[in-house]
Formats: C-alpha cells, structure tokens, sequence
C-alpha cells in the first residue's frame, strides 16, 4: 500500500502559477505509476496528467498540455505537477493518485490509491 498526500494548492490570479506536490509513503514509490486528475463542483473528476515509473513517458489532457508539467523524484517519494498560465477553469480539487499498472492511464479506475485532495482557485 501506499499513502498519498497532497500540497501547495492555494488561490492564485489567471496567469499564475502553482506547483503541486504530492508526497508518498508505504510501499516503494517507485515501482507505482502515478496521475493527477481535479475534480471541479459539480463535475465528474478529470485526467490531468500521468507519468510512467521511471518518468520517461508522461501524458496530459488536452486542456493543460503546454501549461502544465508532471513530474516525480523517485528518490524523494514525490510527485509534482507544475502549472503555469492558470485559467480560472482550472479551478478544482487536485488529487494525485498511484496505480500499479505499467504505463499511465487517463481512466481514473485504473488507479488504486488516492490522496485527499489540494483545492486551487484560480481567480479572473
């Protein structure tokens, strides 16, 4: 098992930036391939961004490609998600979730652990 926490979330204006941060602890980091996906009111929680074990294929929903980045530090059992240029539509919780398949998926049943979430206001 491993257990998921997330920060750095907080109220920003559009055209700002936030980095995310999602720290893991239990069984090897490492060895889970990891997600973000935000979940707005009202609304079905969505893909952002999925990076592979070692970090060498990532992928992101059309709506944050080229404004947001993923990333992991395997020695450090975290996971990032860098935003900039936010749009107020950006506006969510952020969640991290882990998943024990290889690869990355965008279908959020194919992860197994959740965190609880990190809310990001992006003001107009």
């Amino acid at each position: 098992q491993v257990q998921l926490v997330e920060s750095g979330g907080g109220l920003v204006q559009a055209g700002g930036s936030l980095r995310l941060s999602c720290a893991a602890s239990g069984r090897t980091f490492s060895t889970y391939t990891m997600g973000w996906f935000r979940q707005a009111p009202g609304k079905e929680r969505d893909f952002v961004a999925g990076i592979s074990r070692d970090a060498y294929s990532t992928g992101y929903a059309d709506s944050v490609k080229g404004r947001f980045t993923i990333s992991r530090d395997n020695a450090k059992n975290t996971l990032y998600l860098q935003m900039n240029s936010l749009k107020p539509e950006d506006t969510a919780v952020y969640y991290c979730a882990a998943s024990t398949l290889y690869g990355w998926y965008t279908n959020s049943a194919r992860y197994n652990y959740w965190g609880q979430g990190t809310q990001v206001t992006v003001s107009s």
